[in-house]
């Protein structure tokens, strides 16, 4: 199987997974109309789904670096949809919480071995690894869709349905494996090579740019469908919107992102994204009317620019273990935000939704001045890598 199309196939199975960390916010407005949820009820539904995730990336990523585990993707996919689905059906708040989680270890035992193949099959590429994460800006972007069109017809109890994208997803990304699995046995490239230095510092700062942009996108992806609502006058569509154009503007960011890495560094890139993102999540919170859609996209593209190219950077600046990077960089930039949520919900609750997501426009200040001190790491394309370890080992020794 060519390259771009086991890339395609990978990216449509992240949009099957990533659709279900988008269905948890896309399902707030519908907890609150028929449960009569608060904000801060529904921050815990989105932290249910968080504090799992977060836990549970690392140590899958710890997991992939020891062994391969491409079989985990199919298996987390579907656990990732049976989790959401469930979740409308209970009335109880507690096994809501439950189903959510179980979504969100789905979840985080898929991106770890997701980004570990996707950099395999992409051989390095920061354009091919933009093609992967479209996939999963594309799920996000679909979730409010979906969810309406399942949701608003019938209420929570045909939750179920929302499971056949799962389905879907862990068929589709079987192809994939099974090209992959023969390449890599013709080239012994079965794993990325431990080629080269772990920079732990430099790895560090990422991550703490990685979670401020995580707390500015989780926490407007949760509450953008009821403040969308406020700012414009309008009903659920209103709300709706906002949430597809937050989610979509990431594809077409994750796209530019790693067109524009090609042109430049991957650094420089990320640091003018986050840059021009400040003002961008200032408009969303202050300004009004329809104008209010347009902030938005540009937040989304802004926060979704750097996406790709952090999932890279973590595994050049850890290349000894890939695994455990991507888990952070391409799974926690989403889960750990909703650490936060609950805050902003009862801040929320006390004042109002404007003054609760006014702290966020610091967020991506804070990603920007990190990125400020990180530099721009050099490292072998992993088939490439794996390839030399090959050659070295079969070559005769001279002296």
């Amino acid at each position: 199987m060519p390259r771009n199309r086991s890339i395609i196939m990978l990216s449509v199975g992240h949009a099957c997974v990533d659709i279900y960390q988008g269905a948890v916010a896309s399902l707030v407005p519908f907890f609150v109309a028929e449960r009569a949820y608060s904000y801060a009820a529904v921050s815990g539904i989105v932290l249910a789904a968080s504090v799992l995730s977060s836990v549970a990336q690392p140590v899958f990523g710890l997991l992939t670096d020891r062994w391969a585990m491409p079989w985990i993707l199919p298996v987390s996919t579907v656990l990732g949809g049976l989790g959401i689905a469930l979740s409308g059906l209970s009335g109880s708040y507690p096994l809501t919480l439950v189903f959510v989680a179980v979504s969100g270890v789905g979840v985080a035992a898929y991106h770890p071995e997701s980004a570990r193949v996707a950099r395999l099959v992409s051989e390095g590429s920061h354009t091919a690894m933009g093609w992967f994460s479209v996939g999963g800006n594309l799920g996000f972007a679909a979730a409010p869709l979906m969810v309406t069109a399942v949701v608003a017809s019938g209420g929570l109890r045909l939750s179920p349905l929302l499971v056949l994208p799962a389905l879907a997803g862990g068929l589709l990304c079987l192809p994939a494996l099974r090209a992959l699995r023969r390449k890599t046995a013709l080239d012994g490239s079965g794993t990325t090579a431990a080629v080269g230095t772990d920079d732990k510092a430099s790895f560090l700062k990422l991550s703490l740019a990685v979670v401020f942009r995580s707390v500015v996108f989780v926490g407007l992806s949760t509450f953008i469908s009821l403040y969308a609502r406020q700012r414009t006058g309008g009903g659920t569509a209103a709300g709706t919107a906002a949430l597809f154009v937050l989610y979509m503007g990431g594809a077409l960011g994750s796209v530019l992102g790693g067109s524009l890495a090609n042109r430049w560094d991957r650094v420089t890139v990320a640091r003018w994204s986050y840059l021009l993102t400040i003002p961008a999540v200032a408009g969303t919170v202050f300004v009004p009317g329809p104008a209010f859609y347009v902030f938005v996209a540009l937040t989304s593209a802004g926060l979704y620019i750097p996406f790709s190219l952090q999932v890279t950077l973590g595994q050049d600046y850890l290349p000894t273990r890939v695994g455990t990077a991507g888990g952070i960089t391409l799974g926690l930039t989403v889960s750990i935000g909703g650490l936060v949520t609950p805050l902003i919900g009862t801040v929320a609750d006390a004042t109002s939704l404007r003054i609760a997501l006014t702290p966020l426009i610091l967020m991506p200040a804070l990603s920007w001045l990190l990125f400020r001190t990180l530099p721009e790491p050099t490292a072998p394309k992993p088939m490439a890598a794996a390839r030399a370890k090959s050659s070295t080992a079969g070559a005769p020794v001279t002296r």
